[in-house]
C-alpha cells in the first residue's frame, strides 16, 4: 500500500508547517495521537497482472510490481518506487529519490480481507533520523476479481507507536516574524502578515504564508511553486497549555484535525 500518502498524510496533515503569531504560540508543542481526526476518503489500490496502480496518489502512480525500482514523475519526495509482493495478502513498498531510501513500508491484509496492518518508516522530507510507525486500515470497497488481497479502497483507521521526532514543533515569534523548527528538518521565518516566506527542508513545501485571526487563532498556507497544497487553522486555549488544529490538503481534498499539548 502506498504509505508515502499515509506519512505524507502526516507530514503535511497531523505535523504540517505550522506557525505561530504570538506568545501564546511560543514552545515545543506535541501532537496526542489518541486526539487524530482522520480523513475519511479513502486510498484507492489495485495490483493486478504484475501491475501496480495507486490510483488516489497526486499524481497517480502505476508501474510493474517486480521489486525494482520504477521511475515516476510529478512528485517532490521520491522518484523511484519499487513494489515487492511478498505473498497474496501481503507487499513491500520502497521509495527513493536520487538513488537515496526515502521511505519504506509493510502492508498486510488480514485473512478476512476486511482489514490490513502497515508499518514504515520515512525520511522523505528530511535528512534526520526517519519518522517510523504502525497503523491500520478498513477495507471500503472490494478489489475486481482475480486482483491482490490488497487491491480496492481502504480507509486509515489508526496509527500506533509513531516515533516522537513525527509528532514535535517548536515555534519562536520575534517582533513580528514567527519561526517554525521541528525534529525532521523542517524550518521557516516568515512575518504574520500573511507575506509569503521560503520553506527549508521539506521538498514539497516551497513557501508559506502566516496570519493571525484575533490573539489565538493562526492560519497558514503551504504552497509548492506558487499553487496552494494545504491549509492549516490552529487556535490555542486560553490557558495556553493545548492547541485544537486541522490541516486541509487541497491536493487530495482531505482534512485532519488533532489536539496538540504544549510541553
Amino acid at each position: 500500500m502506498k504509505k508515502l500518502i499515509l506519512t505524507g498524510m502526516l507530514a503535511m496533515a497531523l505535523f504540517p508547517a505550522q506557525a505561530h503569531a504570538d506568545s501564546m504560540f511560543d514552545g515545543t508543542w506535541k501532537i496526542d495521537m489518541n486526539s487524530v481526526h482522520l480523513p475519511k476518503k479513502p486510498d484507492m489500490f489495485l495490483l493486478k497482472d504484475g501491475m501496480y496502480e495507486c490510483k488516489t496518489c497526486t499524481p497517480a502512480i502505476q508501474i510493474k510490481a517486480d521489486g525494482q525500482d520504477q521511475s515516476v514523475t510529478g512528485h517532490p519526495y521520491f522518484d523511484t518506487v519499487a513494489v515487492k509482493v511478498v505473498d497474496d495478502h501481503t507487499i513491500q513498498e520502497t521509495d527513493k529519490k536520487n538513488g537515496k531510501v526515502v521511505t519504506t513500508s509493510t502492508t498486510t491484509v488480514a485473512p478476512d480481507g476486511k482489514t490490513a496492518s502497515f508499518e514504515f518508516t520515512d525520511s522523505s522530507a528530511s535528512n534526520a533520523q526517519p519518522i517510523t510507525g504502525k497503523g491500520t486500515s478498513m477495507r471500503v470497497a472490494e478489489g475486481p476479481a482475480g486482483s491482490h488481497a490488497i487491491s480496492g479502497s481502504w480507509r486509515v483507521s489508526s496509527f500506533s507507536n509513531y516515533s516522537d521526532n513525527g509528532l514535535a514543533v517548536t515555534y519562536k515569534s520575534n517582533g513580528d516574524n514567527m519561526t517554525m523548527t521541528n525534529p525532521t528538518g523542517q524550518t521557516y521565518t516568515a512575518k504574520m502578515d500573511g507575506t509569503e516566506a521560503p520553506m527549508s527542508g521539506d521538498p514539497g513545501i516551497t513557501n508559506v504564508s502566516v496570519r493571525m485571526m484575533g490573539k489565538r487563532t493562526l492560519v497558514e498556507t503551504d504552497k509548492r511553486s506558487g499553487k496552494t497544497i494545504g491549509v492549516m487553522k490552529a487556535t490555542v486555549s486560553a490557558d495556553g497549555k493545548t492547541m485544537m488544529a486541522s490541516y486541509h490538503n487541497d491536493l487530495q481534498g482531505r482534512t485532519t484535525s488533532w489536539k496538540a499539548m504544549k510541553e
